[in-house]
């Protein structure tokens, strides 16, 4: 069953101010915290963090809990098609 609450993976903590650089640590620590609390349901995004959040996701949930324990919604950049048939 999935709580009506997601955690957005476009603002994340960061250890300084290049987006890039989350503060994997302190993710972990807020996934635990959501996940302990019953949610899991996830959204990311390629753009996001200039295309890190997704290696935050896997790192912070992929790695950790198992794939049946929670929910990932990602979106496909719009920008990279060039053509129709891509």
């Amino acid at each position: 069953m999935m709580k009506k609450f997601g955690f957005g993976m476009m603002r994340l903590p960061q250890i300084d101010e290049n987006p890039e650089h989350i503060d994997q640590e302190q993710l972990n620590k807020i996934i635990d915290t959501y996940m302990e609390n019953g949610y899991n349901y996830f959204d990311t995004a390629y753009p996001y963090h200039n295309g890190k959040s997704e290696v935050a996701f896997k790192e912070g949930v992929v790695k950790r809990y198992p794939r049946e324990s929670y929910i990932i919604s990602d979106k496909f950049p719009l920008f990279f098609v060039k053509k129709p048939e891509i």
